[in-house]
């Protein structure tokens, strides 16, 4: 069995409520279709904002008409690492892995094909136990008191009894926030993420007072390269430090663990380049006694059921910040995935247990951005 088409549609989805990273017309993803000669079909997805990443949907099609794509043709589906390693050699990494969201893409579609052909869900091809629900956490992104005071109750409303805040650069502002969100949630896993919007010197003062009114952890206070920052804000003590952006690969997260500069990880699939990647991280964090936290990039159906699937096998201790539920307001899938109140099921099925909906797909695809011809991009093997 051999890879022989390779098909990527840049789809735009429209979204409600209001996200700091998600701007103008919708949230844009990249949805991926890899195809064998015998017709099995593997989803996966990148979800990509400028906001947050220097990656655009326009260099992943990019990218995979031109380097990946060719590079997968006639290769087996089910020798994921080896198909890894090769697409390493079409783009060096540099120094860490490049283009990790567009890697994510086809990373799950890979893990959805293998599942299909091998007639099982991914968690069992890990070895893991049947996984239970994933429980969700709710983002409070609000620019007042107020505002956020509306934010919470609707997260109540829909069941969500755990919490997750985008804080910085606003220090004040964001310990009456947390402290607003902790009497409304009383007991409930509180978690605050700076996206390096603190400085150092602010940062010190952020650890000991968002702790003092209830902060659980404090993801991503300082900018990631500022490792000797995360070494001192790790010594105070005062509230678990957890790094995002500043891990790729397994190696970046040896090393920040070597320097003793954190105290664990929110993953995001999508940001260390898939499920491979993904799965070594969170043992990695497992062996050396780190927290590891499930997160994601405001992930549509495909890459959410991919990350249900991860986050459910390993049993994470802690609530997801999974909020593509919360903000997107599209479906593709051809049945839903099941979500009831905070709590997301893994789906039941071979590979990520889910088939896309290509009619739902098209409805999605914008117009092409100039100098691109298309927003539909096909790689397929000679006959």
């Amino acid at each position: 069995m051999e890879i022989v088409r390779v098909e990527l549609w840049h789809t735009v989805y429209p979204y409600r409520g209001f996200f700091k990273f998600l701007g103008g017309q919708g949230h844009h993803v990249v949805t991926v279709a890899i195809t064998t000669d015998d017709g099995t079909i593997g989803w996966g997805q990148s979800p990509f904002t400028t906001r947050w990443t220097y990656e655009t949907p326009e260099t992943a099609l990019v990218l995979v008409q031109r380097y990946y794509g060719p590079a997968l043709l006639r290769r087996n589906p089910l020798e994921i690492e080896s198909i890894n390693a090769e697409l390493d050699r079409v783009l060096a990494p540099g120094w860490t892995q490049g283009f990790p969201l567009t890697r994510c893409g086809i990373d799950l579609a890979l893990h959805d094909l293998a599942g299909k052909i091998l007639g099982q869900p991914l968690w069992r091809l890990w070895g893991k136990s049947p996984p239970q629900p994933v429980r969700l956490s709710w983002t409070v992104n609000a620019a007042s008191l107020e505002e956020a005071e509306t934010v919470v109750e609707e997260g109540l409303e829909r069941g969500y009894s755990n919490f997750n805040l985008k804080v910085a650069p606003d220090l004040r502002f964001d310990v009456e926030l947390a402290r607003l969100v902790r009497r409304r949630a009383p007991h409930g896993f509180l978690w605050a993420d700076a996206n390096g919007g603190y400085d150092p010197h602010t940062a010190k003062q952020a650890v000991r007072r968002l702790a003092d009114v209830g902060v659980d952890v404090l993801e991503q206070p300082v900018r990631p390269n500022l490792i000797s920052a995360y070494r001192e804000l790790r010594r105070v003590g005062a509230i678990p430090v957890i790094m995002d952006e500043g891990v790729i690969t397994p190696r970046d997260l040896m090393e920040l663990i070597r320097l003793e500069a954190i105290d664990g990880l929110a993953l995001k699939v999508a940001r260390v380049g898939g499920l491979l990647s993904a799965r070594r991280q969170l043992e990695i964090l497992e062996d050396a006694g780190l927290l590891a936290l499930g997160s994601g990039l405001t992930d549509p159906e495909v890459s959410l059921a991919a990350m249900l699937h991860l986050y459910g096998a390993y049993g994470l201790n802690f609530p997801a910040a999974l909020n593509g539920p919360q903000f997107l307001a599209a479906e593709i899938l051809a049945t839903p995935l099941r979500i009831e109140r905070d709590l997301a099921y893994v789906p039941v099925g071979p590979g990520l247990g889910i088939e896309v909906d290509r009619h739902r797909l098209s409805q999605l695809v914008p117009e092409a951005v100039p100098p691109l011809s298309s927003s539909h991009v096909v790689v397929e093997a000679s006959p």
